[in-house]
């Protein structure tokens, strides 16, 4: 058995994020993913549409999703890693480089996103057409 894991926020799931995530459980043979939580998101700066709560719903109604856990803050990847006994960590390759410090618990393998969709598109979509109705 093959684990894997990713991260991120999953606010306003998209066909981007499905596909990722679908790419993701290729990898192996059990995927699970750490959710920002919304005290997280702050830190950094950002706030989701949707609470941790419901994007955590949304992410376990998806098939290729075996476990959500929340991601509390940067640094708690090798525990994460190393508790879930995790073989692979994937990101999308926005991320590269940046965690290749954990190569030495697990494989990196980075994604390619989906270049013409994306949270922070789908929100200035919306608040533009909400200005205009």
């Amino acid at each position: 058995m093959r684990k894997v894991i990713t991260y991120g926020t999953f606010d306003t799931i998209h066909f981007g994020h499905i596909s990722l995530l679908q790419r993701a459980k290729k990898l192996g043979t059990h995927l699970t993913v750490g959710l920002s939580t919304d005290e997280f998101n702050k830190e950094k700066g950002k706030q989701s549409y949707f609470s941790y709560d419901q994007r955590k719903e949304f992410l376990e109604a998806i098939r290729y999703v075996d476990l959500v856990i929340p991601e509390r803050d940067w640094r708690q990847k090798a525990n994460d890693i190393a508790e879930h006994n995790i073989d692979i960590l994937t990101m999308g390759d926005d991320w590269r480089g940046k965690f290749d410090s954990l190569g030495t618990v697990c494989t990196i393998h980075y994604l390619d996103r989906t270049p013409e969709i994306s949270s922070t598109l789908i929100k200035a979509n919306l608040c533009a057409f909400t200005q205009k109705t």
